[in-house]
């Protein structure tokens, strides 16, 4: 990479830096349904997965430098889980491997479910049942990803985002950034995303910010490479929320014949989450289409568990 790559690759970190200094940790966020994992990989890994190039369309929720590393014609892939309190987690996400560089398109959707409505009954201090009513997140996006030299990639995603409640609803869009450059040294990768970033937003009468985040990782292979019968990638993030104090996000990943993953991560600085551990499959060699499934399992300490699907598909 020559030196005014290098430049630009450090000027880019640099402003999404400058841009997280304005944050302010004590503001309240909403929105914060975006700050979930969502695929099983990244879950696994303890969320520490923003320096992987190898992510495919599931780079879109972590990374969207990490799509122009993309190496299948067509990717696709879907997740979905079990949240807290019967609340579902769902999203998909689908990835073209264009000349001019990758254009993906995705979707998050949580589902709370349906609730009884209790309306108050005038003048006693009783309710009644009056029906039920939903509630229900979403985001719709739209990510460009381009490798601009064989170490070298940016991304960037436009969101439109929606919680809704009964009649009530919120509404913004919000943008995701981020870079992912190969060093050199060795396999070492370094790269920088911030996500969530956009205007504040208004529900009913309230003004609230958005969930943005600054994400600064690592990884590189520890042992083996991509040609390895076994390769082991050890992977570090630091995490800069809008609405929390700095976080630390670990992870481990053991490839054995590029088929079996064995993975596992640990979150410091959390209230709740802890460690967590995943198990992937895929079947490039044995499948005449490039297919992986994977399963998370992440503690949360008093809250309980969560577990974690995830389905890839893609075309060379």
């Amino acid at each position: 990479m020559n030196r005014s790559l290098i430049i630009a690759a450090l000027g880019a970190v640099s402003v999404l830096s400058l841009a997280a200094q304005d944050f302010k940790r004590t503001a309240t966020t909403g929105f914060v349904f975006l700050e979930i994992p969502v695929s099983a990989r990244s879950a696994s890994l303890g969320e520490a997965s923003v320096a992987l190039s190898d992510l495919g369309s599931e780079g879109v929720f972590v990374n969207p430098a990490s799509v122009g590393f993309a190496t299948l014609s067509h990717a696709a892939s879907f997740s979905y889980s079990p949240w807290f309190a019967d609340i579902s987690h769902y999203a998909a996400s689908y990835a073209y491997n264009s000349p001019f560089g990758v254009v993906a398109m995705s979707a998050v959707v949580m589902d709370y479910g349906t609730m009884d409505r209790y309306l108050r009954v005038p003048g006693s201090r009783s309710f009644s049942s009056s029906g039920t009513f939903s509630a229900q997140s979403s985001a719709l996006a739209l990510t460009y990803a381009r490798q601009l030299t064989d170490k070298f990639s940016f991304g960037l995603s436009l969101k439109y985002v929606n919680e809704t409640i009964d009649a009530y609803s919120a509404s913004n869009v919000v943008f995701d950034g981020g870079v992912l450059y190969y060093t050199g040294f060795s396999s070492l990768r370094l790269a920088a995303a911030i996500q969530n970033f956009g205007t504040d937003a208004k529900f009913i009468n309230d003004a609230f910010k958005m969930p943005a985040m600054l994400r600064l990782g690592v990884a590189m292979e520890l042992v083996g490479d991509n040609t390895s019968q076994v390769k082991v990638t050890g992977m570090l993030e630091a995490l800069h929320p809008s609405d929390a104090d700095e976080r630390i996000n670990a992870g481990v990943e053991l490839w054995w014949m590029q088929m079996v993953a064995l993975r596992a991560g640990y979150k410091f600085l959390y209230d709740e989450e802890s460690f967590s551990l995943g198990l992937g499959w895929y079947g490039r060699e044995s499948l005449s289409l490039p297919v992986g499934i994977s399963f998370s399992y992440s503690d949360y300490g008093r809250l309980g568990n969560i577990l974690r699907f995830s389905l890839e598909a893609g075309l060379e």
